[in-house]
């Protein structure tokens, strides 16, 4: 944690365990952020089916995107260890260039080959 002396404010921060960014865990939009914003990777601290905290602290690595109804994005992260799947809300300051490329990977690289609309 680093502290500001002349407004007394306390940023707490985490080291992104794939690039070693420095990563406030507070996001733009004031909400907490768990996942690095340069890279998207992320630390498997809380087990979801457990409900509590992970034994694993393994890397979670971003592997897909998500649309709400509501229109938010979420990241999509599977742990390297366990294969445990969470998601997590982007931040406004998420690599829009990595955010893009996993969104359209499915269209990109789809499991059938596209000569086949060719025929329709």
């Amino acid at each position: 944690m680093s502290t500001n002396d002349k407004t007394r404010t306390i940023t707490a921060t985490f080291t992104c365990v794939r690039c070693g960014l420095t990563v406030t865990v507070t996001a733009p939009d004031g909400g907490r952020r768990n996942h690095c914003p340069s890279c998207l990777h992320s630390l498997h601290v809380l087990d979801r089916v457990e409900g509590g905290p992970s034994e694993c602290r393994s890397r979670m690595n971003p592997i897909s995107i998500a649309v709400l109804r509501s229109g938010a994005w979420m990241v999509i992260h599977r742990c390297a260890r366990c294969g445990e799947l969470t998601s997590n809300p982007i931040a406004g300051d998420d690599n829009q260039l990595i955010l893009m490329r996993m969104a359209v990977r499915p269209l990109a690289q789809p499991p059938f080959p596209l000569e086949a609309f060719g025929d329709l």
